[in-house]
């Protein structure tokens, strides 16, 4: 008999949460640093610069399918190493045989990115799903909270280091692949792939099902029973209308962390508050990650996704009225959205398991990122075109409006779907 207290659950989440915070913080956010005091030694244009971040976060999604299958075929745990080994090789790539800008673009952009899309979201996501339900959301919002605190705390720790060594980034990129190694130990002999592996159960609670009705009172009813394979899944409305929430979701992100202090210079906001503003952003991306993986434990789920949207409304509506006097708008329109961002795309994931299961999760999710980041990572590029063309941002905060009311739109609409077979049962006249 499972016993809740020796539940490796928990302990699980503590596991994926310092994977998500190495395997994302050194390469992604401590690659910011770097590739800053790279920029002195290797020449570049900005563009060339920003082609290599517009390249990761591609390949970031572009990969889960492979790491859909990955996880399928070899289990999460390898596909955990998998990940590390890309972003060692990426790191000593960088470190020791980049000289031209080709080269930064392929280790950067392309290697690690593929590392961080096999060393995170999807396996991560995957393995939450599998050992969770009734606190499904508060774990996802934990595990994947680590990567706010990692782009908070890794940076300027970065930083002080390179700054203390004369800039030597190869050194950083050294010690970005030091620490992957770590993470793929980490990951292959600390992941478990499911609670059946140590004789436990879902949540360590037997019998979850009458646990969570009695806690919950209508939770079933909000959580899929039926076994979907990701063929059914594809075929129902919902799946579709998720990815729409899901792009929704990310193009304003996307569009912030490439616009946001460049239109805070543009409106006059000193350098030292834009660069705090984005600190801010990061944080509000941490508690937006809390509060939507709690909401999805206490609410309907599309609801739960629907209410996030509103800090992106809110967001563009105070970042068109910032001005060198009104600092304070400014700082809370970043908060705003690093909350929006990481209250819908909590929901995102959450939605994904709670509405077709763990079975046809890893497939279906990684489907599902690839489809969103895909389609929402020419956010920065958008942006800079509607720049180019009015001489401002208003325009692309006011798009972002839009598109976040899309979101709001399609998941009015994604209600948790019904098998067909349950559909046909349904419809079918009932024997006396």
């Amino acid at each position: 008999m499972s016993n809740e207290q020796d539940f490796y659950g928990w302990k699980l989440v503590a596991v994926l949460f310092s994977l998500d915070f190495l395997n994302m913080g050194f390469p992604f956010y401590g690659g910011t640093v770097m590739n800053s005091y790279m920029l002195h030694q290797i020449p570049m244009s900005r563009s060339t610069l920003g082609l290599g971040f517009t390249l990761i976060n591609l390949f970031v999604g572009l990969p889960s399918t492979l790491v859909a299958l990955s996880i399928i075929k070899r289990g999460i745990n390898v596909t955990f190493a998998i990940g590390s080994a890309l972003i060692v090789s990426g790191s000593l790539w960088l470190a020791f045989l980049t000289t031209k800008p080709w080269q930064y673009l392929v280790g950067f952009g392309v290697i690690n990115g593929i590392g961080i899309s096999f060393a995170t979201l999807v396996p991560a996501t995957t393995a939450v799903t599998r050992w969770f339900k009734r606190y499904r959301g508060r774990a996802m919002g934990i595990v994947l909270g680590a990567s706010g605190f990692s782009g908070f705390l890794i940076s300027p720790l970065l930083n002080r280091l390179l700054a203390a060594t004369g800039g030597n980034w190869r050194l950083g990129w050294e010690i970005v692949a030091c620490v992957a190694v770590v993470a793929g130990l980490i990951g292959y002999f600390l992941v478990k792939e499911r609670p059946e592996d140590l004789g436990q159960v879902v949540d360590g609670v037997p019998n979850e099902e009458q646990v969570i009705q009695q806690v919950h009172p209508g939770r079933l009813k909000l959580i899929t029973n039926y076994g979907w394979t990701p063929a059914e899944a594809y075929r129902t409305r919902s799946y579709w209308l998720l990815a729409i929430g899901g792009i929704a979701c990310q193009f304003p992100f996307f569009f912030f962390t490439a616009h946001w202090i460049l239109y805070q210079r543009g409106v006059g906001v000193s350098a030292a508050a834009a660069a705090f503003a984005m600190g801010l952003f990061t944080m509000g991306g941490i508690v937006g990650r809390w509060i939507g993986g709690w909401l999805m434990d206490v609410m309907t789920a599309r609801y739960a996704f629907m209410s996030g949207f509103i800090c992106y409304f809110l967001g563009s509506f105070l970042a068109l009225r910032i001005s060198p006097d009104t600092p304070m708008i400014g700082y809370v329109a970043a908060v705003l959205y690093g909350a929006g961002f990481g209250w819908t795309f909590i929901c995102l994931n959450t939605c994904t398991a709670h509405y077709f299961g763990p079975a046809a999760f890893p497939k279906l999710n990684g489907m599902m990122l690839l489809l969103t980041s895909s389609l929402a990572s020419p956010a920065g590029v958008i942006g800079g075109r509607i720049f180019d063309i009015y001489g401002s941002y208003d325009r692309a905060f006011e798009l972002n409006v839009i598109i976040a009311a899309i979101g709001v739109l399609a998941m009015a609409f994604a209600t948790l779907p019904r098998p067909r077979p349950a559909i046909a049962a349904t419809a079918s006249p009932q024997p006396a």
